[in-house]
């Protein structure tokens, strides 16, 4: 998988297609990542305590890899990754610019 967490994401389907949020999660054996303020959905949580009501919490839940385009910190654009071997490690590299994300 080429998105980690931390990185700067662009969603390019779906119903939050165009916006541009952080990664909070990866989930690399289903191929899915968690996205910040991003396909949100409502868990009803009930009440713990005696006396307290049940509550509609909001929570970002996992959407498919495919789904968005990592953007590069050096262009700006949504891009597609590239890997690179400098040695013995192995980079990331913008498709569009050449550098290292």
């Amino acid at each position: 998988m080429r998105i980690k967490k931390g990185d700067t994401v662009l969603i390019i389907s779906g119903k939050d297609r165009g916006k541009k949020s952080k990664v909070l999660k990866t989930l690399p054996k289903d191929f899915k990542i968690v996205v910040e303020g991003a396909n949100i959905t409502k868990k009803h949580r009930r009440p713990r305590k005696s006396g307290e009501k049940g509550q509609k919490v909001e929570i970002p839940a996992p959407m498919d890899v495919s789904n968005v385009k990592l953007v590069c910190p050096k262009c700006g654009k949504p891009v597609r990754v590239g890997y690179k071997f400098v040695g013995e490690k192995k980079l990331r590299v913008c498709k569009e610019c050449g550098e290292e994300t």
